[in-house]
């Protein structure tokens, strides 16, 4: 098969759902990720003839995205703040948003880069928010919990992969928010508290699941998506009340959160006590970040 008319047939059977951009897009990855084709290199080699295994691996795609499974599933890794992340269904797919949420941490300490700083990232998934920060504030010791022993498992990889040190814990915030010193007692050398705490907890209401997009709908992990209507802040209300005993003086929580829910989450903030609280738009002039400080 040429590989010019493996990109027509995509484009045949992808464009009604995707687009001519965004096919072109997936076509791209695919040459490179099983290729390593880029693009400039498939204008130099319209003409190259694919073998039957690299024929099978194009087929394979094209099947898994027309049920519209996402493009970083289907080749296994995806780019978060210029670093590559391995991802598989059970860690949720690292956005742009999040990548705002690392900057708005690294901006607020990038001039203090020379001291030691304690780092705790909960629910930590493909580990990207953790491993992004230990690339960037090189003294930084960084933990990282999840829940989730898969998700655990791909974040270790990807730490390893961008060789950076995390300590990894599995544990459920909701049962430790509730005991003071409980990461610190065998698993952190960190001096039982943290200077710097940040989640990007579940957020989305099951209400929502209508508007969700059938690629996060039907592939993307509920565990790390969703919370009931009844209670949407619940993980941040826990993760606060942990802050609180577990920062130190000084010490900062920040929050990724739902666009609809700012004033809210800056209020919970306000009851467990902290100051300084800036709530921050994304790109999108969306309501998608929040910082507090424990003084």
């Amino acid at each position: 098969m040429i590989l010019k008319d493996i990109r027509h047939s995509f484009h045949n059977q992808l464009d009604d759902i995707y687009g001519t951009n965004e096919v072109d897009s997936f076509f791209y990855l695919l040459t490179e990720h099983y290729l390593s084709l880029s693009r400039l290199s498939f204008a130099l080699k319209p003409e190259l003839i694919l073998n039957e295994n690299e024929f099978q691996h194009f087929s394979e795609a094209l099947k898994r995205l027309k049920q519209q499974e996402p493009i970083q599933y289907i080749i296994g890794e995806t780019e978060f703040f210029g670093l590559k992340f391995k991802v598989n269904a059970h860690t949720l797919i690292p956005r742009p948003e999040t990548e705002e949420l690392v900057q708005f941490i690294i901006d607020e300490y990038q001039t203090l880069n020379n001291r030691q700083l304690n780092i705790l990232d909960i629910g930590t998934g493909t580990g990207c928010i953790a491993i992004s920060l230990a690339k960037q504030l090189k003294n930084a010791k960084v933990y990282a919990i999840d829940i989730s022993k898969e998700a655990l498992k791909i974040a270790k990889e990807n730490a390893k992969l961008n060789n950076v040190h995390i300590e990894f814990i599995e544990a459920n915030i909701l049962s430790i928010c509730h005991s003071e010193r409980t990461l610190s007692l065998s698993k952190c050398d960190a001096e039982s508290t943290f200077d710097i705490i940040v989640s990007n907890p579940p957020y989305v209401g099951f209400s929502e699941k209508q508007d969700m997009k059938p690629n996060v709908l039907k592939y993307e992990p509920e565990l790390a998506l969703y919370v009931f209507d009844e209670n949407p802040l619940q993980f941040y209300k826990a993760i606060a009340e942990f802050a609180v005993n577990n920062l130190n003086n000084g010490g900062r929580l920040f929050f990724e959160i739902n666009q609809y829910l700012g004033n809210e989450t800056k209020q919970l903030l306000s009851q467990y006590g902290f100051s300084n609280i800036e709530l921050k738009k994304d790109m999108f002039g969306n309501d998608r970040m929040v910082k507090g400080e424990l003084i």
